[in-house]
């Protein structure tokens, strides 16, 4: 669970920096921070894609995680989702200023709903390597001392539902960690990786990449190797 209680912490600790410390960060600090946040994940999913030891499966993993991912449409339905929740609950209070509904409601479905949460938990759990959800940490930090700047304590608070989200993902990992095997555990690790790089392109704004509808990659492998063990036993 150190994953998502560091990931927690650090959202409090600049939330409650960006809301009583800092009060308007110029654009252009925005967006170079933005770039090096890219270029850090970048590197970060390119090196984990680096255990991969089954160079086919890999790719056959990621073409056919997207095919599927694309028909399911994951990265619209949970794009809706977030919509939906700012309409429901982060509509109210001032809308131009401080609300704590908006910045909660905002900040919660921004750091849950991206793919690096759910990967990056996955990982922690099956793995026990933290990596993701630290640089998820850093990237977090960062929005939240720009939004808590903007939108006030509410930010800090969004702590709460990314901590019982993550670690609920986390848990569900371990669960089942004990019936994989050290080969899957790691292909299925090398096509999370390669999915949290995407999102590093995505804040480069290089190319924009539905990077959600990839989650579906990260099963390919535990399925095409538990057939494959059946076949030969």
């Amino acid at each position: 669970m150190l994953g998502p209680i560091v990931n927690a912490a650090v959202i409090v600790i600049c939330g409650l920096a960006g809301c009583f410390l800092v009060r308007s960060i110029p654009p252009r600090f925005e967006e170079i921070i933005r770039k090096a946040a890219g270029l850090s994940v970048v590197f970060v999913g390119i090196r984990g894609a680096l255990v991969n030891e089954r160079l086919t499966l890999l790719i056959m993993s990621m073409f056919i995680g997207a095919v599927i991912g694309e028909l399911v449409d994951i990265d619209g339905r949970m794009n809706r989702l977030g919509q939906w929740a700012e309409r429901r609950l982060g509509s109210g209070g001032s809308s131009g200023g401080r609300s704590f509904s908006r910045g909660f409601v905002t900040t919660s479905v921004l750091f849950c709903a991206g793919s690096m949460a759910i990967v990056g938990s996955i990982q922690s759990g099956l793995t026990g390597n933290h990596e993701i959800l630290f640089a998820k940490s850093v990237l977090d930090g960062a929005i939240s001392i720009v939004f808590g700047a903007s939108m006030g304590i509410g930010v800090a608070f969004s702590a709460i539902p990314v901590f019982l989200y993550q670690g609920g993902i986390v848990l569900l990992s371990i669960a089942v960690r004990d019936v994989l095997t050290q080969d899957i555990i790691r292909e299925m690790s090398a096509a999370g990786s390669l999915v949290v790089a995407a999102i590093g392109f995505n804040f480069l704004s290089i190319k924009e990449i539905k990077v959600a509808n990839f989650i579906p990659a990260i099963f390919i492998p535990p399925v095409y190797m538990m057939f494959g063990e059946l076949l030969r036993g």
